[in-house]
Protein backbone atom coordinates (compact mmCIF):
# COMPACT_ATOMS: atom_id res chain seq x y z
CA UNK A 1 0.00 0.00 0.00
CA UNK A 2 1.19 3.36 -1.12
CA UNK A 3 1.85 6.48 1.00
CA UNK A 4 1.67 10.40 0.41
CA UNK A 5 4.55 11.75 2.39
CA UNK A 6 4.41 15.26 3.26
CA UNK A 7 7.88 17.41 4.15
CA UNK A 8 9.05 20.95 4.23
CA UNK A 9 11.67 22.51 1.80
CA UNK A 10 14.64 24.85 3.16
CA UNK A 11 12.52 27.38 1.59
CA UNK A 12 9.84 26.92 3.83
CA UNK A 13 7.67 24.98 0.71
CA UNK A 14 5.54 22.15 1.90
CA UNK A 15 5.40 18.83 -0.96
CA UNK A 16 4.36 15.43 -1.13
CA UNK A 17 5.90 12.20 -2.23
CA UNK A 18 3.57 9.59 -3.14
CA UNK A 19 5.77 6.35 -1.82
CA UNK A 20 4.44 2.41 -3.85
CA UNK A 21 4.40 0.09 -1.61
CA UNK A 22 7.92 -1.20 -1.83
CA UNK A 23 9.19 2.25 -0.65
CA UNK A 24 10.08 3.95 -4.09
CA UNK A 25 8.78 7.56 -4.50
CA UNK A 26 6.76 7.50 -7.88
CA UNK A 27 5.38 11.26 -7.68
CA UNK A 28 6.66 14.78 -6.03
CA UNK A 29 4.42 17.36 -6.17
CA UNK A 30 5.17 20.98 -6.88
CA UNK A 31 5.67 23.42 -3.81
CA UNK A 32 2.91 24.73 -1.84
CA UNK A 33 2.98 27.52 0.41
CA UNK A 34 1.00 25.99 3.10
CA UNK A 35 0.33 22.56 4.54
CA UNK A 36 -3.28 23.32 3.58
CA UNK A 37 -2.66 23.53 0.19
CA UNK A 38 -0.25 20.28 -0.15
CA UNK A 39 -3.27 18.61 1.59
CA UNK A 40 -5.41 19.72 -0.78
CA UNK A 41 -2.70 18.94 -3.75
CA UNK A 42 -2.82 15.19 -2.30
CA UNK A 43 -6.83 14.99 -2.69
CA UNK A 44 -6.01 16.27 -6.85
CA UNK A 45 -3.72 13.80 -7.06
CA UNK A 46 -6.30 11.13 -5.81
CA UNK A 47 -8.98 12.01 -7.91
CA UNK A 48 -6.64 12.56 -10.99
CA UNK A 49 -4.65 9.30 -10.68
CA UNK A 50 -8.03 7.42 -11.76
CA UNK A 51 -8.55 9.55 -14.89
CA UNK A 52 -6.05 8.14 -17.49
CA UNK A 53 -6.19 11.11 -19.61
CA UNK A 54 -4.55 13.39 -16.84
CA UNK A 55 -1.23 11.54 -17.31
CA UNK A 56 0.92 13.34 -19.44
CA UNK A 57 3.86 11.17 -20.88
CA UNK A 58 7.14 13.01 -21.89
CA UNK A 59 10.83 12.63 -22.78
CA UNK A 60 13.68 14.73 -21.46
CA UNK A 61 16.33 16.32 -23.08
CA UNK A 62 18.63 13.50 -22.54
CA UNK A 63 16.02 11.05 -23.70
CA UNK A 64 14.85 9.66 -20.46
CA UNK A 65 11.24 9.07 -19.90
CA UNK A 66 9.11 10.48 -17.41
CA UNK A 67 5.34 11.78 -16.77
CA UNK A 68 3.54 14.67 -15.37
CA UNK A 69 -0.21 14.40 -13.25
CA UNK A 70 -1.90 17.50 -13.73
CA UNK A 71 -5.18 18.05 -11.98
CA UNK A 72 -8.49 19.45 -13.42
CA UNK A 73 -7.71 23.19 -14.18
CA UNK A 74 -4.23 21.63 -16.46
CA UNK A 75 -1.98 22.49 -13.70
CA UNK A 76 0.80 19.89 -12.84
CA UNK A 77 -0.14 18.29 -9.53
CA UNK A 78 3.57 15.83 -9.31
CA UNK A 79 5.94 14.40 -11.83
CA UNK A 80 7.21 11.35 -11.83
CA UNK A 81 11.22 10.08 -11.37
CA UNK A 82 12.61 9.47 -14.71
CA UNK A 83 12.88 6.16 -16.67
CA UNK A 84 14.90 4.58 -18.67
CA UNK A 85 12.15 3.35 -21.44
CA UNK A 86 8.86 3.61 -22.46
CA UNK A 87 7.97 0.48 -20.89
CA UNK A 88 9.15 1.91 -17.36
CA UNK A 89 7.39 4.84 -17.57
CA UNK A 90 3.85 3.20 -18.09
CA UNK A 91 4.13 0.65 -15.22
CA UNK A 92 5.25 3.83 -13.30
CA UNK A 93 1.47 5.53 -14.27
CA UNK A 94 0.18 1.81 -13.18
CA UNK A 95 1.71 2.42 -9.86
CA UNK A 96 0.02 5.81 -9.48
CA UNK A 97 -2.96 4.65 -10.26
CA UNK A 98 -3.21 1.61 -7.79
CA UNK A 99 -1.19 3.31 -4.86
CA UNK A 100 -2.86 7.08 -4.69
CA UNK A 101 -6.09 6.44 -4.19
CA UNK A 102 -6.11 4.87 -0.61
CA UNK A 103 -2.58 6.02 0.20
CA UNK A 104 -2.67 7.15 3.62
CA UNK A 105 -0.83 10.02 4.91
CA UNK A 106 2.23 10.53 6.61
CA UNK A 107 3.72 13.74 8.00
CA UNK A 108 7.98 14.41 8.42
CA UNK A 109 8.75 16.56 10.46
Amino acid sequence: MGKFIIAKRKDGEFYFNLKAGNGLVILTSEGYTSKNECLNGIESARRSSMDQSKFEKLTSQNGKFYFNLRATNGQIIGSSQMYETENSVKNGIISVEMNAPDADIEELD
